[in-house]
């Protein structure tokens, strides 16, 4: 059965919806936004009211609007002075580590998506006090995207540290830049999203964890093999290689390209053929396909921020492979360890593989990375172990994927959904536990969290094979962050999975603002 693109579509924005269920409406403010209220009356609700009254002018009262935008303007100035510093440290980089210089390389990439995004937040909220909800919706994913951009930049600077001893010049900047940011967020929420009042301090709709399974040894069997195929069987080959065949399941498109080793298509690598791709298409024209013939494509592909609207469509699974091996061991940065990163916004990839073949022993190696707005990927398959499916940030969408993998397998902030999809967890190194989340939220206000519908989480072959040996401990997840968030709903959890459901990260970390459910 064809899979219409156009309601996938639809569907992948409903799916995002499913978020919603996360947090808990709270008790509104007293006064309304647009009430004049005094600096520190404003910061009152907001995460931390002493830094936010050293932002705020001192004197004189003005509406939460005002306060947000002024917030936001400070935010731009500020991510720019960032950027800044940034390129002047890579600038002299002679003498540092092959780590240090790409933490400063995420940082830099970090800090242009910040500048943009903030353009992009105070642009939209300049003229108007009043935002619909998808002009809401957007501007909150842009100010939860800026906070986990820091954060990314951070990760990589503390993990760079031994090598590199400079990065305290650094660290002061990226503090304040995240207080500001999130206040930023704090302001905007209480202003243009009403549901979210009161949720700055207290960190809106989060409980402790969940434990244990409402469904996960029922006996049920896993969901039938229901995947629908991206092409119906019927369909010719030009039509099932570019998926825009027939009035009613179209895909617009302003250009076709296919990739091809042995040199029969437009190109012969995937880098060459998304280089070639135009810049910054907005999507009113369509996509710009590059069909990805069968082969095993050993490449490191980035699919840069200007490289918008993009759809990538292979021959199927285990066909049309996309491989690599970077990892941390080997002095790549965790963002840069990813076999395949997507920036570019709007990007779909259809029936094909992201691997990274490193290995356990090489810990953190990413298959795929994604911070691409409204993202969706349609019967892949990422395979790795440690840190295989960075869904880094913005808004994504999963159908009908399998991912394999052991600690953390499925890790970052973005607003994501998982529907129909299969989680294969691995034979990990002896003493790991497999983990198949780790949601990285750090700010109470972010709009971001995982939820898997309808998927089934099962043991993949070789971790069946290896139970007469020494038993390997798995679970739905762990807190990567502070206010960590991850549903798993209508899903079938194997036997695999622990009684207690879900792992401390270490300690009590998180344990009092996260939120972890499970519904049948």
């Amino acid at each position: 059965m064809a899979i219409y693109y156009e309601k996938m579509k639809k569907k992948a924005v409903c799916a995002l919806l499913l978020l919603s269920l996360l947090a808990l409406s709270v008790a509104a403010d007293d006064a309304p936004p647009s009430v004049q209220v005094s600096p520190s009356t404003a910061c009152n609700d907001t995460t931390d009211p002493t830094f936010c009254r050293t932002v705020l002018p001192p004197r004189g009262s003005s509406d939460l609007y005002t306060y947000g935008r002024f917030s936001v303007a400070r935010s731009l100035d500020s991510a720019r002075k960032f950027a800044g510093l940034v390129d002047r440290y890579l600038a002299r980089h002679r003498g540092l580590s092959l780590a240090a210089v790409g933490a400063l390389r995420d940082c830099q990439l970090m800090s242009e998506l910040n500048v943009d995004f903030l353009t992009a937040a105070g642009a939209a909220l300049k003229s108007t006090d009043t935002l619909l909800d998808p002009q809401a919706d957007d501007v909150h994913t842009l100010l939860s995207a800026i906070l986990t951009n820091q954060q990314t930049c951070l990760d990589g600077l503390q993990a760079a540290s031994a090598a590199w001893s400079e990065r305290d010049g650094l660290a002061v900047p990226i503090a304040n830049g995240t207080k500001l940011y999130s206040l930023s967020l704090s302001l905007f929420t209480r202003a243009w999203v009403p549901t979210a009042k009161g949720s700055s301090k207290h960190g809106g709709g989060n409980k402790k964890p969940h434990h244990g399974h409402g469904h996960g040894h029922s006996g049920k069997k896993p969901p039938a093999a229901n995947r629908r195929s991206l092409f119906d069987a019927a369909d010719d080959e030009m039509a099932r290689r570019m998926a825009i065949e027939g009035p009613e399941r179209t895909v617009a498109v302003n250009g076709v390209v296919t990739v091809d080793q042995g040199g029969a298509g437009n190109y012969t690598t995937v880098g060459d053929a998304v280089a070639a791709a135009p810049n910054n298409l907005d999507g009113s024209t369509g996509h710009y396909v590059i069909y990805v013939l069968t082969g095993v494509y050993e490449e490191n592909v980035v699919v840069p921020k200007h490289k918008k609207y993009i759809m990538m469509v292979g021959d199927g699974i285990g066909q049309t492979v996309i491989t690599g091996n970077r990892s941390v061991v080997d002095g790549w940065t965790t963002f840069n360890s990813a076999t395949f990163a997507v920036v570019g916004q709007g990007f779909v990839a259809m029936n094909m593989t992201f691997r990274n073949t490193a290995g356990p022993s090489k810990h953190q190696a990413v298959a795929l990375r994604s911070g691409a707005d409204l993202s969706a990927f349609y019967g892949c398959s990422f395979e790795a172990y440690q840190d295989t499916l960075y869904t880094h940030s913005l808004r994504q969408f999963y159908r009908g994927c399998d991912v394999y993998g052991t600690v953390d397998y499925v890790f970052g902030n973005a607003a994501v959904v998982f529907q129909g999809c299969t989680f294969f967890s691995r034979l990990p190194m002896q003493g790991q536990c497999n983990t198949v989340t780790a949601q990285g939220r750090s700010d109470p206000n972010q709009n971001t969290g995982t939820s898997i519908q309808a998927c089934s989480l099962l043991a993949a072959p070789e971790l069946d094979a290896a139970t007469a040996g020494y038993r390997t401990l798995t679970y739905l997840g762990r807190p990567w962050k502070n206010y960590s968030r991850t549903v798993v709903m209508e899903s079938y959890v194997a036997d695999l999975v622990d009684p207690a459901g879900w792992m401390p990260w270490s300690g009590d970390f998180a344990l009092d603002t996260l939120f972890y459910a499970e519904a049948s």
